[in-house]
């Protein structure tokens, strides 16, 4: 409560206090007895001088407060509202520990991604996944022949070569097959060259290009393609035929009487685009010949 507030609610009792004497002395004496009536007019104009006085020291009083008072009402109140403002902040934003922060990360990514599969099953129902996928069991079904999945991680072709040369007793790993690949190119510089180009220029590659394609298909996942197939099927003598969804077979090594090495390739398997497969004999023929 203010002082001000005080100070008037004083004011207004003695005020009441004052008045309700008065008329009660003025009907203590008898409206005849003047001189008795001359004596209660001038107590009465004594206490209403009194009462007057009063009030002046009140409302000095009052004034000389009133701003140290209005000062600590307004500190009081920013107190109160730093107080109210720190609780609602607290409410409505309650600390988080970082923990519980990369827990929702996680979870949020890991929702993101479900969805994304969800989405590309969905897609891969109708889509150009799923139509090759269908073309391609049905060429290979006609030489009783499935497909065998590879992993998609940049050694695809290379992956696929090594499962069918564990068919010949070839123990030659993705390792090997790139190391070999890269030497063989290497010292037959000028049968590759000419087919390579620089993309962002479009000028066959320097010979320091050349060095640093060979070194990427030798140490890195880099993907291979016709030209590192064509070198395989000299390294390893052996035809190498490549099956594929819209056009007859490509065959590199033509000149080598082994049994071809299949893979098929596929334009749509994942959505980083070119892929490598392996083969294998058809279930159902595989079951038929072993009874």
């Amino acid at each position: 409560m203010s002082v001000e507030y005080v100070c008037l609610e004083v004011m207004f009792y003695f005020a009441t206090s004052l008045t309700a004497k008065i008329q009660g002395m003025k009907n203590a004496v008898p409206k005849n007895d003047k001189k008795r009536r001359k004596q209660l007019a001038d107590e009465v104009a004594k206490l209403e001088a009194e009462l007057e006085e009063k009030h002046k020291e009140e409302l000095k009083e009052m004034k000389e407060a009133s701003p140290e008072q209005n000062k600590t009402d307004s500190i009081a109140d920013g107190v109160a509202n730093l107080d109210l403002e720190g609780a609602e902040q607290q409410i409505q934003h309650p600390r988080i520990s970082k923990a519980q922060k990369r827990r929702e990360k996680k979870a949020a990514l890991e929702k993101e991604r479900e969805e994304r599969i969800a989405e590309a099953e969905i897609e891969n129902l109708t889509g150009a996944r799923h139509l090759e996928s269908q073309k391609l069991a049905s060429l290979l079904a006609a030489r009783h022949l499935e497909i065998k999945q590879i992993p998609s991680d940049g050694h695809c072709m290379y992956r696929a070569i090594e499962d069918q040369l564990k068919d010949r007793q070839n123990s030659w790993t993705v390792a090997t097959l790139r190391n070999q690949t890269a030497k063989y190119m290497q010292s037959h510089f000028d049968d590759f060259l000419p087919f390579l180009t620089n993309p962002s220029t479009g000028d066959m590659y320097s010979r320091e290009e050349f060095e640093k394609y060979c070194d990427d298909i030798a140490n890195t996942a880099a993907w291979g393609g016709q030209l590192e197939l064509r070198a395989l099927s000299h390294i390893l003598q052996t035809p190498i035929e490549v099956v594929q969804m819209d056009s007859p077979p490509i065959i590199v090594g033509e000149e080598y009487s082994d049994k071809p090495i299949i893979l098929v390739y596929m334009r749509h398997a994942y959505g980083l685009g070119e892929h490598y497969n392996s083969v294998k004999l058809l279930t159902d023929t595989a079951t038929e010949n072993s009874s």
